[in-house]
């Protein structure tokens, strides 16, 4: 396992240092500037380089690139141009709402793809697995914004038994009652499609292994299709399907910036898009580096927990 982690976390770290650099220079070939936002409409020339100057935007990229990754290394993530405060403040409280989501939402993904799963594969009726088709191909179709629209029309608006958006106003830990009915619409929203993209993987990794020779032996000693599938063939299933669920929970941070939009859910997604459509170039930066960060950890870990699971794995890069 050692040597399997010597070869992965090289791998990460160039993933990270190329992301950086593109993350840097993609933001600059943004129309406009930050210097405009901060100046207004009616600032002079000379003003918006006085301003260029006072923020080191008139520096080589080479050297506001060093400087920036500098800091990044030193946890100086510096201050917000727009939204104003620390960064780091910023995000903690901004980090902490979009946890909370996109863990509710985790947790519906795979409760949905565990109940699907295992209701398709190990009866296998015509009828039964016709329904659960449906509602896998309707969760995933549907836009997430349609969702989101139709449920706060439905639960917010319409019946009124649940927030349309927002966050608890006395926190989360305050009552548990009332952050559950303000995270069960958001959650869902962003659960749905995770959870159907999931059960789809299980649910062919489970057939897959169906075929597999020890089925047949499993059948000849007199074990019930179930019982193969819950003791058997879902163990077998499992490790395939963590490397699926690492990218199901990058998928999740992606689709919490449209989310939290919809719901007006403080989170890193809102954040996000205050911060680019204010220019704010420290803050935006920070914010996507955070979120390739997360999703190469979330996949470096989910890749160990496959070798771990799966010894041919490790034994394959070994030769």
């Amino acid at each position: 396992m050692t040597g399997y982690l010597l070869r992965r976390v090289p791998t990460a770290l160039v993933v990270l240092a190329v992301a950086s650099i593109l993350i840097f220079a993609v933001l600059r070939l943004i129309p406009g500037g930050p210097e405009a936002a901060l100046a207004g409409p009616d600032a002079s020339p000379a003003q918006l380089a006085a301003i260029r100057h006072d923020l080191g935007l008139d520096q080589a990229f080479i050297t506001q690139y060093l400087s920036w990754l500098g800091d990044i290394l030193t946890l100086d993530l510096g201050t917000s141009y727009q939204v104003g405060g620390s960064i780091t403040d910023l995000i903690g409280f901004g980090l902490t709402n979009t946890l909370i989501l996109t863990g509710a939402a985790l947790v519906i993904a795979i409760v949905l793809a565990l109940a699907l799963g295992l209701t398709a594969v190990p009866f296998e009726n015509r009828y039964v697995n016709a329904i659960l088709t449906v509602v896998n191909a309707a969760a995933i179709a549907l836009p997430t914004f349609v969702v989101g629209t139709v449920l706060i029309l439905v639960f917010g608006v319409r019946l009124r038994l649940l927030p349309a958006g927002g966050i608890p106003p006395n926190g989360f830990t305050d009552s548990l009652q009332i952050s559950a009915q303000y995270l069960i619409l958001p959650a869902l929203t962003l659960g749905l499609p995770a959870g159907a993209m999931l059960a789809r993987f299980l649910t062919e990794s489970l057939r897959t292994e169906l075929q597999q020779p020890y089925v047949l032996t499993a059948r000849a000693l007199g074990a019930s299709r179930t019982d193969i599938v819950l003791k058997h063939a879902l163990r077998n299933a499992l490790p395939p399907t963590l490397t699926a669920l690492g990218i199901t929970v990058g998928a999740l941070l992606g689709g919490a910036v449209l989310v939290e939009s919809i719901f007006g859910w403080p989170g890193l997604g809102l954040l996000t898009e205050e911060g680019i459509f204010a220019r704010d170039y420290p803050l935006v930066q920070v914010l996507i580096l955070l979120s390739v960060a997360v999703f190469v950890i979330i996949q470096l870990l989910a890749d160990i927990v496959h070798a771990w699971l799966d010894p041919r794995i490790r034994l394959a890069g070994d030769r």
